[in-house]
């Protein structure tokens, strides 16, 4: 008997949500609203990644996290886990470690290498949040069928990436990204949506998703004129929201949903 078979079908996710400089209330409660369209879901919540028994018991793992750098253990097991085969859907900052340097510009210091090696990218800089288009790279990929190329207001993540990178979607760029130590950069396409082979796992990871309440600059800034929603604004953004969480469940989907099936069955 299948683990998920003994627990009647149910999977468990681990949901990450925390860090600064965004509305994590905002994305926590759009991506739990995601979560709960799937009965088979039981949610375990946290800002950080330090629980490491909650990560042994997932199933699969959601992220939107801002400058939440794991512990060397917690690193550790991340990849383990998605090596032994688990899928991590990552989102926007999840690849962010930002500190205002000496310089008086924001630098990304290498604090967490298995864990940016383990996501296959880091953030370095972004260019002002502008309008840009995101273009489909590889059409052929079920994650992008009926995806057409939109425009989306969000942060262009310019990134250090590691190992083999599946390019789903991606954007083209090159100019400035003021106010960060890496500041200057080459006309290049840069990656948007993408898989990356872990082991016997994956991560998946999408680097829109940007949202600000008013008070998340708080305190170097203690109100913040607009409340901004970028691409929480798309439809095609909750499609790929959608599709991911699908996706992270693909090696088990069959499994519980029969074992669903069985025990509703069983007490009809």
């Amino acid at each position: 008997m299948s683990i998920h078979e003994n627990r009647a079908g149910r999977i468990n996710c681990l949901l990450i949500a925390g860090g600064v400089w965004h509305d994590i209330d905002h994305a926590r409660l759009e991506l739990l609203k995601l979560l709960s369209e799937d009965d088979r879901f039981r949610v375990r919540v946290f800002e950080d990644y330090e629980n490491i028994q909650a990560l042994e018991e997932a199933d699969f793992i959601v992220s939107y996290t801002c400058n939440v750098v794991p512990s060397l253990g917690a690193q550790e097991a991340l990849k383990a886990w998605v090596e032994r085969g688990g899928r991590w859907y990552a989102l926007h900052g999840t690849n962010s470690i930002i500190r205002l340097m000496s310089s008086g510009l924001y630098g990304t210091p290498e604090w967490a290498p298995l864990f940016v090696e383990t996501l296959g990218s880091m953030f370095r800089s972004h260019p002002p949040i502008a309008p840009y288009t995101v273009s489909v790279a590889d059409s052929d990929h079920p994650l992008a069928q009926g995806i057409e190329p939109f425009e989306s207001d969000d942060e262009l993540y310019l990134m250090k990436t590691y190992g083999d990178l599946h390019v789903i979607l991606d954007t083209e760029y090159g100019g400035k990204a003021e106010g960060f130590e890496e500041d200057e950069w080459e006309h290049a396409r840069h990656p948007v949506f993408y898989t990356h082979k872990v082991g016997e796992g994956e991560v998946l990871y999408l680097t829109l998703g940007h949202c600000r309440h008013h008070h998340d600059m708080q305190p170097m800034m203690d109100y913040w004129p607009t409340m901004d929603r970028g691409s929480w604004d798309l439809p095609v953004f909750y499609q790929l929201l959608r599709r991911g969480i699908q996706w992270a469940i693909e090696p088990i989907d069959k499994e519980t949903s029969n074992a669903m099936a069985k025990a509703r069955a069983a007490v009809e």
